[in-house]
């Protein structure tokens, strides 16, 4: 990285800057859609390759449509955190810019809040829409992006948006210091437990509540499949089905990353067990069969955030040779913050809306706009810790169900 010589950064966005977006997953693709189509922008996009392979089904979040602070706090236990964490004008703001939005890119965004759609269709309509549209046309640069080459990138007044994912490339370092970067450094990691996360197919349609969860794990003593009903999804010939069965430290050293279903009955025959007598008994009520195999992966389930999601503390150390001293940089969705227990891209396509609103404010002070996407980061974190927090408690109060003292033990009351 050549040295600098204490440039001095811009006060507001310089006209014809650069905004240079790493990482084109889903967040990364729809904050370039939001940017390109805002005059003014040289927008730069940098993925590591262009198919789009993840099929995983997946389902927008109702308020990334919303249209009053009402429809935006439907969700009967995310409502409540929304209003106790956001002020009213925040929120206002926020439905504001949504007025904003492309009529191609709302589209796209109110057919995906209907109901599961793959991950990968999703990617593509975003990067076609990217391609198609003929103003404004978006700089596409197929490479691995090292830390190093982004920081090498950057000109004074540049922007630098991290979209690399929950492995970020920059996140630790925004962290201020000298020598060799500290893995962590930056990051608040709280881990909740570990789990399996197994996949299957369906050949009928499968709905899942709390009531069948209990009733189907009733002979389950120790381990309990439990299917994760938003990510539960019948297209109308195949249910798609994920759930998780949670697994001790000591099982999880003991597991490969990856595996099948063959593998677990071998190895952890109990694990095994409740997992085959939950899906018998789905078997036994609608008569259908499992498709293929099943995927397994072990995971540990992490809840984390970025101490610092920009770089204001470079900036307000004043003037220096580091390119972050002189140019903003963003980390956005799961650079920025994660949880294990939803589907983290309905929250960082809000963070990705709420960034874009700021960068269109041409005319707010660049301490301002990190300030305030700080606070935002910072508020989104509240918002998910909270929820991240009540389901894993109700998951612990769950399996104790059968044992009142054990489920005694768990409960706080006063």
């Amino acid at each position: 990285m050549p040295p600098r010589s204490g440039f001095a950064p811009f006060e507001t966005l310089p006209s014809g800057g650069r905004v240079h977006v790493v990482g084109a997953g889903p967040v990364g693709l729809l904050l370039t859609a939001l940017l390109q189509s805002m005059d003014g922008f040289s927008v730069r996009l940098y993925e590591k390759r262009r198919e789009y392979t993840r099929t995983r089904m997946v389902r927008l979040a109702s308020y990334l449509v919303a249209d009053s602070v009402e429809s935006y706090r439907t969700d009967h236990i995310d409502g409540d955190n929304v209003e106790a964490v956001f002020d009213p004008p925040e929120l206002d703001e926020g439905l504001a810019f949504r007025q904003s939005i492309p009529s191609d890119l709302m589209a796209l965004l109110h057919e995906w809040a209907l109901g599961f759609c793959p991950l990968n269709a999703i990617e593509r309509s975003l990067s076609d829409l990217i391609d198609a549209r003929g103003s404004n046309p978006v700089q596409r640069t197929a490479a691995v992006v090292t830390a190093q080459d982004a920081m090498a990138m950057l000109e004074p007044g540049d922007i630098l948006i991290d979209c690399t994912g929950s492995n970020s490339l920059l996140r630790d370092h925004l962290a201020r210091g000298s020598g060799e970067v500290d893995g962590g450094a930056n990051t608040l990691n709280i881990r909740l437990e570990y789990a399996l996360v197994i996949t299957f197919l369906y050949g009928q349609k499968y709905d899942c509540n709390e009531y069948c969860k209990y009733y189907k794990n009733i002979e389950n003593a120790h381990y309990k499949f439990i299917p994760m009903v938003h990510r539960t999804h019948y297209d109308g010939s195949i249910s798609h089905v994920t759930g998780v069965v949670n697994i001790s430290p000591e099982d999880y050293e003991a597991m490969p990353p990856r595996f099948d279903g063959q593998w677990l009955r071998s190895n952890f025959p109990g694990v095994a067990e409740s997992m085959d007598r939950f899906i018998d008994k789905i078997k036994q009520e609608t008569h259908g069969e499992i498709l293929g195999e099943l995927e397994i992966i072990r995971i540990p389930l992490n809840l984390y955030r970025a101490r610092n999601a920009t770089t204001r503390h470079w900036r307000t150390a004043g003037p220096g040779d580091h390119p972050f001293a002189s140019s903003p940089v963003f980390l956005v969705g799961d650079s920025a913050i994660g949880s294990p227990y939803f589907q983290s891209i309905s929250l960082g396509f809000e963070c990705a809306m709420f960034l874009a609103g700021l960068i269109a404010q041409r005319d707010l002070p660049l301490r301002d706009m990190l300030d305030r996407y700080e606070l935002y980061i910072y508020k989104q974190w509240l918002r998910v810790y909270m929820q991240s927090k009540m389901i894993k408690h109700n998951k612990d109060l769950f399996e104790s169900l059968d044992d009142p003292l054990a489920l005694l033990d768990k409960l706080h009351i006063y």
